[in-house]
């Protein structure tokens, strides 16, 4: 089970922090990041980290600004959104068994997946 929290509305360039809890407690060997599905438009990859190969893999639209953090011993992790854009709103939803190949993220067999919660960017 995975719980996300930490959306709501921002004005452009502010920061939001999103969390994700794992019911699972145990995170280390875990595949998670996190997708975003904004109205009309597919799920798209947003970051994936790997513990096993210690790499964290970013949108080429969001490097620079956001950045990925796994808390352990909360079973937790983070997303930290900087500098945010109009075109950041979206549904932003926590996933286990991520991966990233050849440029694209994806995710094992259909995923693991929170609910989501609403990130909103506008004036």
């Amino acid at each position: 089970h995975l719980a996300e929290s930490g959306g709501g509305l921002v004005q452009p360039g502010g920061s939001l922090r999103l969390s994700c809890e794992s019911s699972k407690g145990n995170i280390d060997s875990d595949a998670l990041g996190w997708f975003r599905q904004a109205p009309g438009k597919e799920r798209e990859g947003v970051v994936c980290s790997i513990s096993s190969d210690g790499n964290t893999y970013f949108a080429d639209s969001v490097k620079g600004r956001f950045t990925f953090s796994r808390d352990k011993a909360n079973s937790t992790v983070y997303l930290q959104m900087n500098s945010l854009k109009p075109e950041d709103t979206a549904v932003y939803i926590c996933v286990a068994d991520c991966y990233y190949y050849a440029g694209s993220f994806g995710y094992y067999g259909d995923g693991y997946w929170g609910k989501g919660t609403q990130v909103t960017v506008s004036s």
